[in-house]
């Protein structure tokens, strides 16, 4: 509780933009865990799967405690609701990675070879966007001392767009990848073909929820 409450002391936003390098840690683990699936690293993939549970554990943790210990009168620049909302958000990020690793344990999974290269413009896309979105929440400091104005919010708005844009494009490349699972479905069994869509949108949604996120910025801005 007292590191907790000495985040807040050095900024408002402090504990979000702790949370979210919690979060990061998560999402950093995602590109081993793949190189693994390709290399058919089985026990690696199980050994990245439990680090990854146990960094989700630790940000479900940290999102619990500042919950707990949110100060009623602390933001005069920001909504208390919209604070909450973008730590969920967060939080939700670092859940769908727990989500993916799961998937990834639950048979040994083979990435084909006509997948392979958009499968990695997907992933890799995904985890740009949340980087951009990752940025925008280091910026809110910044934002507070601009009372949400001038110079610093015209650049905040314009990574809100550019996370925007990735967003889009995430989805572009998913649907290339899902006609490429599509045509490669005689090649799989009926369940790890099902077992493919199910981790193709769990990554997709690494980009949704940090899109949403930048969105709750966004709006702060609009309406100051």
């Amino acid at each position: 509780m007292l590191h907790i409450l000495n985040l807040f002391g050095r900024s408002p936003f402090a504990p979000l933009q702790g949370h979210m390098e919690k979060v990061a840690d998560c999402v950093h683990q995602i590109e081993p865990l793949f190189v693994a699936i390709k290399e058919k690293q089985h026990e690696n993939v199980d050994k990245l799967a439990a680090a990854i549970s146990e960094l989700e554990h630790g940000a479900d943790l940290m999102k619990s405690d500042i919950r707990n210990h949110l100060p009623s009168s602390l933001f005069l620049s920001i909504d208390r609701s919209t604070f909450l909302e973008m730590l969920s958000l967060q939080d939700s990020i670092a859940d769908k990675i727990e989500d993916i690793a799961v998937l990834l344990t639950i048979t040994p999974l083979q990435l084909l070879p006509s997948i392979e290269k958009p499968f990695s413009n997907f992933l890799a896309k995904n985890i740009q966007c949340f980087e951009e979105a990752r940025r925008i929440i280091q910026e809110l400091h910044e934002l507070l001392e601009s009372s949400f104005g001038g110079i610093e919010a015209e650049k905040v708005k314009s990574m809100c767009d550019e996370v925007a844009f990735l967003e889009h494009e995430a989805d572009v490349i998913q649907r290339e990848l899902l006609k490429a699972l599509f045509r490669a479905e005689k090649e799989l069994t009926y369940a790890t073909f099902g077992l493919w869509q199910k981790i193709f949108e769990a990554i997709g949604a690494i980009s949704n929820y940090s899109e949403k996120l930048a969105n709750c910025v966004r709006m702060t801005l609009d309406v100051k």
